[in-house]
């Protein structure tokens, strides 16, 4: 068995004792490459497993494989004809980074909800300014978080907002189980419902057809008014139109974006002159404890895959998730 193990943004660096460990489980046999994307054609030829990301240039280039991981957790770029309609297996981080992730999105969210954000703008002046941003503060307490997929990360959220004492809905469109603060999971049905009784909506799900533009004129004017928009996971679930329309008018108190419907987000996009926006350069995926996560399951991975066994973390390629 050859592996390829090509390092990038979530997965900087790859010691010696992580490749001792992928050799022990892939069997006595195995090669462990462990290159940079710019070579990694040089080695895919007999390639049977890939940990990295696979655009289609490099997928072309390795006829032979057989299992991918990603190192991304969204995996809309591996969402070509070739690789969907191919029999390689692909798993990722799906699971691992929904405790982060939700970090970042009430750090957002307090941005905008204790005017920490404006604060920081006004600098010495705010001192001024306290009047103005004390009646501007609200208390999350007894107020509704809204979230749109319930998986690693729409759970991570949903125990912070109940931490925080927000009751929580959720809608997904499997059939995923209850728990984390959610008394019932509902479906896409009741999405619009959701958002009118919503004080916060959380976008925590994939970026896949259905969800391509989700957040559009129709769906934000079914929003409870003065509602916060928080999204961590994908941009383009948003139509940047319709929220900038949102926001101005009123209809979205606030938003607080680590991901734009665009990226990187253009200097001009209106997103970035609005007040009550809090925007982040799609950081919020980083922790210390993201690589070694990934890198666990692979090696776990690597040895059910020896040995004829189900992967964690399997991506459904029909449905992007």
């Amino acid at each position: 068995m050859k592996v390829l193990v090509i390092p990038g943004l979530t997965l900087a660096t790859v010691t010696d004792d992580n490749v001792s460990r992928m050799h022990d489980a892939a069997g006595g046999d195995a090669e462990i490459v462990v290159t940079s994307y710019k070579e990694a054609a040089e080695h895919a030829a007999d390639a049977d497993v890939i940990l990295g990301i696979v655009p289609p240039e490099l997928f072309a280039a390795a006829p032979n494989l057989r299992w991918v991981q990603s190192i991304s957790s969204g995996v809309d770029s591996f969402m070509y004809p070739e690789f969907i309609n191919s029999p390689v297996v692909l798993t990722s981080e799906k699971g691992l980074v929904g405790e982060h992730l939700a970090d970042h999105g009430f750090g957002l969210l307090l941005m905008l909800t204790r005017q920490l954000a404006a604060a920081r703008d006004l600098g010495p002046e705010a001192w001024n300014h306290r009047p103005e941003l004390r009646a501007q503060e609200i208390e999350l307490t007894g107020s509704t978080m809204g979230i749109i997929g319930f998986g690693g990360t729409g759970r991570a959220m949903a125990r912070r907002a109940a931490a925080f004492g927000m009751n929580v809905r959720a809608v997904d469109r499997d059939p995923v189980p209850s728990g984390d603060g959610v008394r019932r999971v509902e479906t896409p049905d009741d999405l619009l419902d959701m958002l009118g009784a919503s004080d916060v909506i959380a976008i925590c799900c994939p970026l896949t057809e259905e969800t391509n533009k989700l957040i559009n004129a129709n769906s934000l004017a079914a929003c409870k008014s003065g509602a916060y928009l928080v999204n961590v996971t994908r941009g383009e679930v948003m139509d940047e139109a319709a929220l900038v329309g949102a926001l101005k008018s009123g209809q979205l108190r606030g938003a607080g974006l680590d991901v734009a419907p665009r990226e990187p987000l253009p200097e001009d996009s209106e997103l970035w002159s609005l007040p009550n926006v809090v925007m982040t350069p799609h950081t919020a995926g980083a922790s210390q404890f993201r690589a070694q996560r990934n890198l666990e399951r692979f090696i776990d991975n690597l040895g059910r895959f020896s040995r004829g066994e189900t992967l964690e973390g399997i991506i459904d390629k029909t449905l992007g998730y």
